[in-house]
C-alpha cells in the first residue's frame, strides 16, 4: 500500500511550498474582485433574488472537497424527518451543457447532470435541479415541484444572487484553510473572516477548528462507511471482512482522496491507491487492473455504472453529524420564518 495521498491541488496550498510568483501576482486582483462583489451585494447595488421558499445554503470556502455532499444528504433527511419536503438546487459541476437548468434523476447520465447531483438523486427522494444560475435552477425546481417547501442550495455559499435564509459552511479538519491565501496562491475562494457571518460551521473530522477570526457555532461531523455493494448489482452487499486479504485497487476521483483511503484502512482492507483528479470522467480502462477487485467511491461509481463488473465494489458513506447541529438549523429556520 502506498503512502498518504494529498488533494489533487497545487502543492503550495497545503504543503508549505513556496508560492509561485505568478500565483501571488494573480491573488491580489482575485481578492479585490471578491471583496468588491461582496460589497456590491451588501449595499444592494447588485440585486439578490428571493424565491418563494426558504433557502438553506451548504458550501465551503476552499476549492476542493470538504464533505458537502454527505452533509447535504444528512440535512435533506433531517428536514424530511421534521416534516419538510425539501428540494435541492445545485450547479452540476462537469456537465457537458452547463448553461441550462435540468432536472436530475437517479438514471441521469452524469455527463449531463454532474456526478454529485446524480448521487444526491440516487440517495434521496428529494427532487434535484441543476444550473450555473442557482436562481434559475431554484425557480425551475419550484415550478415543476410546487410541493417543495424548502430548498437546499448545494455548493452555493458564494452564489450571492440567490437570497438565503440559513448558511452552513463545511471545513475539513485535516486540511483546514491550507496556507490561508486566496486563489490561486492558496485554496480560499473567500477570506476566512467570511465564516463569522454563516449560521453554522460543520467541521468534518473534528469538533472545532482554529481560525484567526471569530466564527459561527461549530459542530462536528464524521464520514462513516455505511455499506459496500457491487457496482453492477447494488442489491449485492458485502461485509468488509469478505474483502480482507484480497489485493484491492482503491479508485478515487474526489477532491481529497486520502479521506476515502483512510476509511478503507479503518475497515481493515489492503489496497493499492489510485487517485484521480476531482470529477474525473472514467472509462473502462481506468478500472482495468488485470481482473483484480476494485473499490470506488460512490461519487465515482455513478460515472462507471455502464461498464461495472462483478469484481467492482462501491463504498457508500454517510455523514454522522452532531445532533445539536440539526436542532440549531431548525431554530435558525424558525427565526427566519
Amino acid at each position: 500500500m502506498s503512502g498518504p495521498t494529498k488533494p489533487a491541488t497545487p502543492s503550495h496550498w497545503y504543503d508549505g511550498a513556496r508560492v509561485p510568483f505568478g500565483a501571488r501576482l494573480l491573488s491580489g486582483p482575485y481578492g479585490r474582485v471578491v471583496a468588491a462583489r461582496q460589497a456590491l451585494y451588501a449595499r444592494g447595488w447588485l440585486r439578490t433574488v428571493r424565491v418563494a421558499r426558504p433557502v438553506l445554503v451548504v458550501g465551503n470556502l476552499v476549492a476542493g472537497g470538504t464533505g458537502k455532499t454527505p452533509l447535504t444528504l444528512a440535512i435533506v433527511e433531517r428536514l424530511r424527518a421534521e416534516g419538510f419536503r425539501p428540494g435541492v438546487a445545485t450547479r452540476g459541476y462537469g456537465r457537458r451543457d452547463p448553461g441550462t437548468a435540468l432536472w436530475v434523476g437517479a438514471d441521469t447520465d452524469p455527463a449531463l447532470g454532474g456526478d454529485e447531483p446524480v448521487l444526491i438523486a440516487r440517495r434521496t427522494p428529494a427532487p434535484v435541479w441543476i444550473g450555473i444560475d442557482r436562481v434559475f435552477a431554484a425557480r425551475a425546481l419550484l415550478r415543476e415541484h410546487p410541493e417543495c417547501d424548502i430548498l437546499i442550495a448545494d455548493d452555493g455559499l458564494q452564489h450571492y444572487r440567490l437570497a438565503r435564509d440559513v448558511e452552513v459552511a463545511v471545513v475539513d479538519a485535516g486540511l483546514g484553510f491550507g496556507n490561508g491565501r486566496m486563489l490561486p496562491s492558496g485554496p480560499l475562494r473567500e477570506p476566512v473572516r467570511r465564516l463569522a457571518a454563516v449560521d453554522a460551521l460543520v467541521i468534518n473530522g473534528a469538533a472545532s477548528v482554529d481560525a484567526p477570526v471569530p466564527m459561527a457555532a461549530q459542530f462536528e461531523m464524521r464520514i462513516a462507511a455505511s455499506r459496500i455493494y457491487r457496482l453492477d448489482d447494488p442489491t449485492v452487499v458485502a461485509e468488509p471482512g469478505s474483502l480482507r486479504g484480497q489485493r484491492l485497487h482503491a479508485v478515487a476521483g474526489i477532491g481529497y482522496p486520502e479521506r476515502f483511503f483512510s476509511l478503507l484502512k479503518k475497515l481493515g482492507l489492503s489496497f493499492v491507491e489510485h487517485p484521480f483528479p476531482d470529477h474525473h470522467r472514467f472509462d473502462m480502462a481506468d478500472l482495468d487492473f488485470g481482473g483484480e477487485p476494485v473499490i470506488l467511491t460512490e461519487k465515482d461509481a455513478v460515472k462507471c455504472m455502464r461498464f461495472g463488473a462483478a469484481h467492482h465494489w462501491v463504498l457508500a458513506v454517510e455523514a454522522q453529524v452532531d445532533a445539536a447541529f440539526g436542532e440549531h438549523v431548525m431554530r435558525c429556520l424558525e427565526r427566519r420564518a
